[in-house]
């Protein structure tokens, strides 16, 4: 339990008061999105309406927040994992003086409105993510409550529990629908394990999904599953009337964050598009506006005019407004805790001052490793070495792997397990470095999200290029909000060998890069790694986006080091002439073959520039003129080379070129085998080479 002792910054010292003001507030949240919904034409007013009195008390009585400060550190966060149901949070956030105006709830789901028809991180003041998909808002809040864990233990692990400055809750609400997704599960399942007592789950059990009553799908008992996950439960009833019990749900609020042993969970049964006389508990009201008569209806229920909308009485706005004098004072108070600690702690005030202003540490490249040249290594092994090279210097930096940290070699530092007090392994440690986030893709990613929007960590996960299909979605999103997570994907091709097609990515490479935002970066070799892993970092400063690097399990040959691999495509070997005859491009272990080509075919005559591109992205980013340098148009003889669909290539190839690819699943044998035998040799690559020359000069 909290050893929290009174220090203005938790709302909770406070006793619990409810007024007529703070009713009326809940019933205007109410009508307020009954009316943006009904102007617009579309939208979900039920879920929003039903849980305004919720909403209220997390946003009015339970949190700790700032409405003038967004972005201060010392906040609490709010997860709103059912996205679809935004006017929850926008009503909330125009209600305690957030950047909302009663215009932009006018202006819901309109184009480049403030209130989109999902919250948009980054869009709105007050979202802390973007949900989207059901299910992932639940991980997002674990990998928050995850970050805040670590982000404790890098400024503050000696402090008594609930005395740090760096202590708070992440609240979230779910759904029906959150809990049905399996993400969801996993992520619970994790948090659990961790035993992340600063996080709260309010469950929205509302009995309705778009098909009518959950029945039709979902009967399980919803606490009994998170008590076997290891969550601290809590269900409370419903008023008679139907209505939210705001007592009840206060005390299950209070009990939840007092229980900082475990994660918490509380039940809370509500009755959708509560107290709409005849919409309310009916399917239609989850995602249809209600009608003008019934919104009407509505507002005579709760002692409004039915002849206005968009109603916000003054009186209503300078006590929910209160909000600002709360947040400033907790702030002021968060302040002079900080000041403190500061005093006591000058050099990790030091680092925290850095790691806020997203800052690395001065000189820290140099501890990046240089690989030998000639030696063959696995590009996923050079990943390693750079890991653990730059876990001393990098402290924020931090992450794991979906169980395979052994063949992925993202272990940061073995003698140091992020595992809650108690568990039995010898390297545990509440704030240790190395994730093991179990064989849960999908949540690993999500709650890579959550690690990164919470801020002031650098979080990087692993797991098998071919398993990304599982965490596709939470990749999407991670481009979607553009946060600096880096995925570490290895066994990027056939090469893997004899694990067979369910293992060897084919289509993965090609389906990455179709996402927009997201950077993929296939290295050649141990150097390209190295300087991959230091432009991923200089990126997450200055430019933030996510990163897949796909590395190799086999050993690759290794070459000088060349600095233009930052820049995504660059000559790795220049033709015998300065206009070369022919342009052979590759990735990745490929690259080794495009190299033996070129000798070959320098040897019949042919003048062969090899470029590697280990990440188109990075390449379209940079100056026409330095890309015409590497590619220039004039020469129309190329050969891509890539173990895996083509689809990347064919804007870069042109017309007369030739690209080496796999367009079918690979099969369980060697690597060097199956290589041979899909056309990945030197001699295929040179044949191609001279189709495409034959092509160019016809």
């Amino acid at each position: 339990m909290s050893t929290q002792t009174p220090n203005g910054l938790d709302p909770f010292e406070k006793p619990f008061e409810w007024t007529d003001l703070d009713q009326r507030a809940v019933d205007t949240a109410r009508l307020l999105a009954a009316d943006a919904v009904q102007k617009v034409g579309n939208g979900h007013p039920g879920t929003a309406m039903s849980l305004a009195p919720a909403a209220y008390t997390i946003f009015q009585k339970a949190m700790r927040h700032d409405p003038a400060d967004p972005e201060w550190t010392g906040r609490d966060r709010f997860v709103l994992s059912p996205g679809h149901t935004s006017l929850t949070l926008y009503t909330q956030l125009f209600l305690s003086g957030y950047e909302l105006e009663l215009d932009d709830l006018k202006a819901f789901r309109t184009q480049g409105s403030k209130t989109p028809g999902h919250p948009e991180y980054g869009h709105t003041a007050g979202v802390e993510t973007t949900t989207g998909p059901l299910g992932q808002g639940v991980a997002n809040a674990v990998g928050m409550a995850m970050a805040a864990r670590y982000e404790r233990g890098l400024f503050d692990p000696e402090a008594p529990e609930g005395t740090s400055p760096f202590d708070h809750t992440i609240w979230a609400i779910v759904s029906d629908g959150d809990l049905e997704e399996g993400v969801s599960a996993e992520a619970s399942s994790l948090a659990g394990h961790q035993k992340l007592g600063n996080l709260v789950f309010l469950y929205d059990d509302n009995h309705i999904s778009i098909e009518g009553d959950t029945a039709t799908a979902f009967s399980e008992d919803v606490l009994k599953r998170y008590e076997a996950y290891g969550w601290h439960v809590q269900r409370i009833t419903p008023r008679e009337d139907g209505d939210v019990d705001v007592k009840a749900l206060y005390e299950a609020l209070a009990a939840a964050k007092a229980e900082t042993s475990r994660p918490s969970i509380i039940a809370m049964r509500t009755i959708i598009a509560w107290p709409a006389p005849n919409a309310q508990n009916t399917e239609a009201s989850h995602g249809s506006a209600l009608g003008d008569d019934e919104v009407a209806a509505t507002k005579r229920a709760l002692g409004f005019d039915p002849e206005q909308s968009f109603i916000a009485e003054e009186k209503v706005l300078a006590h929910t407004r209160g909000a600002l004098d709360r947040g400033a004072e907790a702030h002021a108070a968060w302040d002079k805790q900080l000041a403190e600690w500061r005093a006591a702690n000058p050099e990790r005030s030091e680092l925290l001052d850095r790691i806020v202003a997203g800052r690395l540490p001065e000189g820290w490249e140099q501890a990046l490793p240089a690989f030998e040249t000639g030696k063959k290594v696995a590009t996923r092994a050079a990943s390693g070495k750079v890991l653990q090279a730059l876990g001393p210097v990098i402290p924020e930096l931090w992450g794991g792997s979906a169980d395979l940290a052994g063949s992925n070699n993202t272990t940061i530092d073995k003698t140091s397990s992020f595992l809650p007090v108690g568990n039995p392994l010898p390297e545990a440690s509440p704030y240790g470095r190395t994730v093991h986030f179990g064989i849960r893709e999908f949540s690993m990613a999500a709650e890579m999200n959550g690690i990164a929007l919470h801020g002031n960590t650098r979080i990087y996960g692993g797991t098998f290029l071919v398993f990304s299909d599982y965490m596709r979605n939470a990749v999407r999103m991670s481009a979607l909000m553009q946060l600096p997570v880096t995925y570490v994907w290895t066994h990027d091709s056939v090469g893997l060998g004899e694990d067979g097609p369910t293992h060897q990515p084919v289509e993965h490479l090609a389906s990455l890069r179709a996402i927009p935002g997201l950077n993929v970066v296939r290295p050649a070799d141990a150097n390209e790694t190295a300087i991959a892993w230091r432009e991923i970092l200089r990126r997450g400063s200055v430019k933030p986006a996510p990163h897949g690097l796909a590395l190799t399990r086999q050993g690759v040959p290794t070459y000088e080091a060349n600095e233009n691999a930052a820049k995504g495509g660059y000559v790795l070997v220049e033709a015998s002439k300065e206009t070369p005859d022919l342009i052979l491009i590759a990735t990745g272990s490929e690259v080794q073959l495009a190299v033996e080509a070129r000798e070959t075919l320098e040897a019949e005559g042919v003048a062969t520039r090899v470029v590697s591109m280990p990440s188109v992205e990075w390449f379209e980013e940079q100056e026409q003129a330095y890309k015409e340098s590497v590619l220039p148009a004039a020469v129309k003889a190329r050969v891509a080379v890539e173990a895996g669909i083509g689809l990347t290539w064919y804007r870069y190839v042109g017309d007369a070129g030739r690209i080496v690819s796999l367009e079918h699943f690979g099969a369980s044998a060697d690597a060097n085998i199956l290589f041979r035998e899909f056309g990945f040799t030197a001699e295929n690559v040179a044949a191609k080479a001279r189709e495409s020359l034959a092509a160019a000069r016809a």
